[in-house]
């Protein structure tokens, strides 16, 4: 996988003025462009869609400040079909425009190149286990809430606030398969895992595939497959957001396997009064890489 993501950032470099074949390379290096993109954006920290934008930028600012052409000749040479567009792209990285750039010769924001290295440290113990599961339904109340990378998410805190305490009761209840108990379900995530970007969070159960889903209720269906189940324990939502991150850049490019789409399912084993710590299993949809 390290490979295979500096291969990627070859490819950007190759293709600054236009958009590289992803799934083209994914496809020759024997994996998949949602995987591709889902570990990019996990050790890079930023998805890839931003990072061509700032590295087409850098060099765009070098033609800029040397004067190279008007602006809109530059706009084109970068991809840019208007003075307009490439404007806004150049503002948004820079901080200023490209006509400011150029008379003051800054500011200037660098995206370096990108390169990836595998660091072995072992700094998070990863508890996991690998199940093949048959195709189950998730069951429950669903909204579609912003992604935030760190920290408790507000818009998940009021979703499930505002469910009265006998329908978590319920749902409880309904539950008949793994995973068990009451879940956190996050699903039509980008690959790109841009913060601010949709998904669609689930409050619910897991039900087996010829459970009736009540009326009243959102379900979410899930094909027969394996996941990676990883136990993590510590303050909340803290030692999830490590596990998860760790998943990236210790996990997955330690062992053969590779991210397939599908929801992620986190289920709350034990918890404080006050969910300030628990005891968590990540349940991560996996194939064979």
């Amino acid at each position: 996988m390290i490979s295979a993501l500096n291969r990627l950032v070859d490819l950007v470099e190759e293709h600054l003025t236009e958009d590289p074949d992803v799934r083209g390379l994914a496809r020759a290096l024997g994996t998949t462009e949602y995987h591709l993109r889902r570990m990019f954006s996990s050790l890079a920290g930023m998805p890839l869609s931003e990072y061509i934008r700032r590295r087409r930028m850098t060099i765009a600012a070098a033609d800029v400040v040397r004067g190279e052409g008007d602006l809109l000749s530059i706009a084109v040479r970068h991809g840019y079909g208007s003075s307009e567009a490439f404007g806004r792209a150049f503002r948004a990285v820079h901080g200023a425009g490209p006509g400011d750039v150029r008379r003051d010769g800054g500011p200037l924001r660098t995206q370096p190149q990108l390169r990836f290295r595998l660091t072995v440290e072992g700094s998070t113990p990863m508890d996991t286990r690998l199940i093949d599961r048959p195709a189950f339904r998730l069951v429950g109340h669903a909204a579609r809430v912003p992604l935030i990378h760190h920290g408790a998410n507000p818009h998940i805190e009021r979703h499930i606030a505002a469910l009265p305490q006998e329908e978590h009761l319920r749902l409880k209840a309904l539950g008949d398969t793994e995973p068990g108990g009451l879940l956190q379900v996050s699903d039509d995530l980008d690959p790109d895992g841009e913060e601010g970007s949709e998904l669609t969070y689930l409050h619910g159960v897991a039900l087996t595939h010829d459970t009736a889903v009540p009326n009243d209720l959102d379900s979410i269906e899930v094909p027969a497959g394996r996941w990676a189940v990883f136990r993590t324990s510590g303050p909340h939502p803290q030692a999830l957001q490590t596990t998860w991150a760790a998943t990236a850049t210790e996990w997955f490019p330690s062992n053969p396997w590779r991210l397939r789409p599908g929801p992620s399912i986190v289920a709350i084993l034990e918890r404080a009064d006050d969910f300030s710590t628990t005891t968590c299993e990540l349940w991560l949809p996996v194939e064979p890489a």
